[in-house]
């Protein structure tokens, strides 16, 4: 187990189909940490309308948040769009996980991070929320092509991690602008608020980058990335992708991705 300072998850998406429960609670055990925040779209309050789908790990992420938090582990909860309905809870307690609209970390470098979720910084969720939700269906479909290709690469004896949504993302000109408009509009307002850098999700697209001045900084997801930030005990940060085991149940393999900075 790796001893870190602070872990950031965002876009576990918990009750829909998509999330990959085991490979959070895999991941979960690797590291030791004073302090987990959880920026948003954590429960999928969304999917959950259309159906209830709440399996035995889904449950299981939950108990081993509460039981960290229970243990002396600080759990900070920033809502998104798809559990929107907690910001009727800001700064209020559930079993020491402390609910918050935003939050200023500060590392052990002494730089400081604007704490987010991002989904402010996406026009389509502000203005269009039916448009909104058919791009959720449209990336929740991606993926489930991406598990039946999966399968389709390992009869074939292909090695390596390749990702339809994720290609789709970074290749379709429309996605890919949109991409880089919203990394832009969250390192401005990181420089507006004169920090370091901040730290966000929303988007499924995992990243460090220096952006406008800013440290641009973008948990992922654990729907296709399986994706987390780690702050070390230096307060340097790491983006870092969970590599299942073998006898992990998994649809794909993975390989480990790694940016310091």
């Amino acid at each position: 187990m790796t001893r870190i300072r602070a872990l950031f998850l965002s876009d576990i998406h918990l009750g829909s189909r998509a999330c990959r429960a085991e490979r959070l609670l895999a991941f979960l055990k690797q590291y030791e940490c004073r302090t987990i925040f959880l920026l948003g779209d954590i429960v999928d309050f969304w999917a959950l309308k259309r159906v209830v789908y709440w399996p035995e790990t889904h449950n299981t992420v939950v108990q081993k948040l509460l039981r960290l938090a229970r243990h002396g582990v600080e759990i900070y909860y920033i809502p998104g769009n798809h559990d929107e309905a907690l910001n009727d809870y800001l700064d209020s307690s559930f079993g020491n996980v402390r609910v918050k609209k935003d939050y200023l970390h500060v590392a052990a470098d002494g730089r400081r991070y604007a704490l987010l979720h991002g989904d402010q910084y996406d026009q389509v969720t502000t203005c269009a929320r039916w448009l909104s939700a058919l791009g959720d269906f449209s990336y929740n479909l991606l993926v489930e092509l991406n598990r039946a290709l999966s399968w389709v690469r390992r009869k074939l004896r292909l090695v390596g991690h390749w990702s339809l949504a994720d290609y789709a993302k970074r290749n379709l000109q429309g996605a890919a602008s949109f991409i880089s408009r919203f990394e832009l509009a969250v390192a401005r307002h990181g420089k507006a608020l004169e920090v370091d850098g901040v730290i966000c999700g929303h988007i499924h697209t995992p990243a460090i980058k220096r952006l406008d001045g800013v440290l641009y900084l973008n948990c992922g997801d654990w729907v296709d990335s399986c994706t987390g930030i780690v702050e070390h005990l230096d307060g340097s940060m790491e983006l870092v992708r969970h590599v299942p085991v073998e006898d992990e149940p998994d649809e794909r393999p993975d390989e480990l991705e790694a940016v310091g900075a």
